[in-house]
């Protein structure tokens, strides 16, 4: 009898150590496991939500969401702003302080405390990709005057002009244009001119599709279109873009 006590305590020991032993392991994979960086967004192009009339429709569990938003979402935490600045403040929200990047994606004319809040978010350090469409040619079913239809013009002057960057009408084409080593889809693109600034220090590439700025400790680029963000065309070229856009930008496959 005393043997087979002893037996079955060995076991039930050894079975002990390896139960810690698995899960010491699972412990080991959950803290190794890889956290996403967190992404803001702020856009007037139904990139987050889908283009519909029902609104009920469009933020339905049973929506597909926009192609531009799973991609997004594959690579950050997404957090949609409304605002950039605190409330009753020109210094950065708090969501917008949470965040590792930040898209502005032809978004809507900002209040001047955003505008404050922006360039002092990136000068600490953010870094920020916007898209500033001169003349976007996005299809919407929301006629004009309609708060639902895009920014049909980029309306971002404020921060551009202390970045020390201008944005022009370019030629009414489509194609694509190469910047660093993959080519990104255009339609009707923007051109984008470094005059100088002392809060800034801007390059002109792609033959004036982007600009590079160094602003303080962050970075700031501009793209002079939006077409990449068509949520009508998920061809794989596009969306092979973007992802390489975003790799560019925020080195994050």
């Amino acid at each position: 009898m005393g043997t087979a006590r002893s037996v079955a305590a060995c076991i039930c020991a050894a079975l002990l150590v390896l139960a810690s032993s698995v899960c010491a392991d699972q412990a080991e994979e959950v803290v190794q496991a890889p956290q996403r960086p967190s992404l803001g967004l702020m856009t007037s192009l139904p990139i987050y939500w889908p283009s519909q009339s029902d609104i009920s429709a469009a933020i339905s569990p049973d929506a597909e969401a926009p192609w531009v938003r799973r991609l997004l979402e594959e690579r950050y935490e997404l957090t949609p702003l409304d605002t950039l600045a605190g409330q009753g403040a020109v210094t950065p929200s708090s969501a917008l302080s949470a965040v590792d990047y930040l898209i502005l994606a032809q978004a809507a004319p900002l209040p001047p405390a955003d505008y404050v809040a922006l360039d002092e978010w990136v000068k600490a350090g953010g870094q920020v990709l916007i898209f500033a469409d001169p003349v976007l040619t996005q299809h919407s079913q929301f006629g004009l005057g309609d708060k639902r239809r895009p920014q049909d013009i980029a309306m971002l002057g404020p921060i551009l002009s202390r970045w020390g960057l201008e944005l022009g009408v370019g030629p009414d084409t489509s194609g694509e244009a190469l910047w660093s080593s993959f080519a990104i889809p255009v339609e009707a693109p923007g051109v984008l001119a470094a005059r100088g600034s002392e809060f800034a220090d801007c390059e002109i590439q792609a033959a004036g599709l982007v600009a590079q700025c160094q602003v303080g400790e962050g970075r700031a680029t501009v793209i002079a279109d939006a077409a990449i963000l068509d949520t009508e065309l998920a061809d794989e070229a596009r969306i092979e873009a973007l992802g390489s856009m975003l790799q560019r930008t925020f080195g994050r496959d």
